[in-house]
């Protein structure tokens, strides 16, 4: 009888233990910096997934842009910018291993006034930067 009370009482204890000892939680972040009427910023992860917007004036009709991932291992990263109208004007994305490890160029007409930039993360795993001012 006590042997199997303290078998019992083993596998709960292993349970429990094994219960606890979980994957880490997985990240990802978008830091965004505005400097002037140029926005740029920073993206990091560890194979975690996000999405960050951030309203942005823009008194021309397109932007230039610039992104890239300097260490990614895996995932992908999307910028994705919405004139004043919200038509999308720029739909960008870079997937880690496969083509380039960066981009850059002029975004379609839009409207000026008020534009969203949406970056997005998917099962990142890396690092790297995008950077936007308004276009010639």
């Amino acid at each position: 009888m006590k042997s199997r009370i303290f078998l019992s009482l083993a596998i709960f204890s292993f349970v429990l233990f094994t219960a606890s000892c979980g994957k880490e939680e997985l990240f990802a972040t978008v830091s965004i910096q505005e400097t002037g009427s140029d926005l740029g910023g920073d993206v990091t992860g560890d194979g975690g997934s996000t999405q960050r917007s951030y309203t942005w004036n823009n008194s021309l009709n397109t932007v230039d842009y610039n992104m890239d991932i300097t260490a990614s291992l895996s995932g992908s990263f999307n910028l994705r910018i919405d004139d004043a109208d919200g038509n999308n004007v720029l739909n960008q994305t870079l997937v880690a291993g496969k083509g380039e490890d960066t981009k850059s160029g002029v975004s379609s007409t839009g409207a000026a006034g008020d534009w969203t930039i949406t970056v997005t993360l998917t099962n990142f795993n890396g690092d790297g930067s995008f950077s936007v001012s308004p276009g010639n």
